[in-house]
């Protein structure tokens, strides 16, 4: 399989090398690390090319690097069940620089951009309707970035008094928590048999 994937890469290097940035084979897969504005002609060429034939999205998802400049990566995976191969494209994007919407190369492209915009915030120039799909209507931030707070801004709650949903800041309550004090998982007052010599 490793000469398959070989020989995909080096002909993908050679028809498209101003889309291509380095691949390399690890663990039976490729990965093409492509420049950021040339990933629609690439994936064209990808689909369109009788050699190849990467008919198949599998995917579209993104990884949050904040130490970094361009601190995403989108990456693609791709199949041809022409080669029974399968590819993974990825290039790197800050949050300010859209990435070229592949949609209209392969539609089911949509709901997964979608997906990396309510997460990460990434935006994808050309897309047909860029607004979020998981994450409610009025959410604020972008919860899978690394700099997101594990609580959220917000918490969602159904008040009985007022007959709605409400949204208030996030409170950590601890008065519903259920302590057992005697557990030794949460300690103890007295010392257990078997640990007199601990102190």
């Amino acid at each position: 399989m490793d000469e398959t994937l070989r020989d995909i890469a080096e002909y993908i290097a050679s028809e498209r090398s101003d889309a291509i940035v380095d691949w390399h084979i690890a663990y039976g897969e490729l990965t093409l690390s492509i420049v950021p504005g040339e990933i629609l002609p690439l994936v064209k060429f990808l689909y369109d090319d009788p050699r190849l034939g990467f008919v198949n999205l599998i995917d579209i998802c993104g990884v949050d690097w904040p130490a970094r400049e361009k601190r995403f990566d989108i990456v693609y995976h791709l199949m041809s069940p022409r080669q029974n191969a399968r590819i993974r494209l990825k290039l790197a994007t800050d949050e300010a620089t859209p990435v070229a919407s592949i949609a209209s190369v392969y539609p089911g492209a949509d709901w997964f951009e979608r997906e990396a915009y309510d997460f990460y915030g990434v935006l994808f120039a050309g897309h047909p309707d860029l607004r979020r799909i998981l994450t409610d209507y009025g959410f604020e931030g972008y919860p899978l970035r690394k700099d997101f707070p594990l609580t959220g801004f917000v918490e969602v709650r159904y008040d009985d008094e007022q007959k709605r949903v409400v949204y208030e800041p996030v409170r950590l309550a601890q008065q519903f928590r259920d302590f057992d004090f005697e557990s030794p998982w949460e300690g103890t007052d007295y010392v257990l048999p078997g640990d007199e010599k601990a102190h």
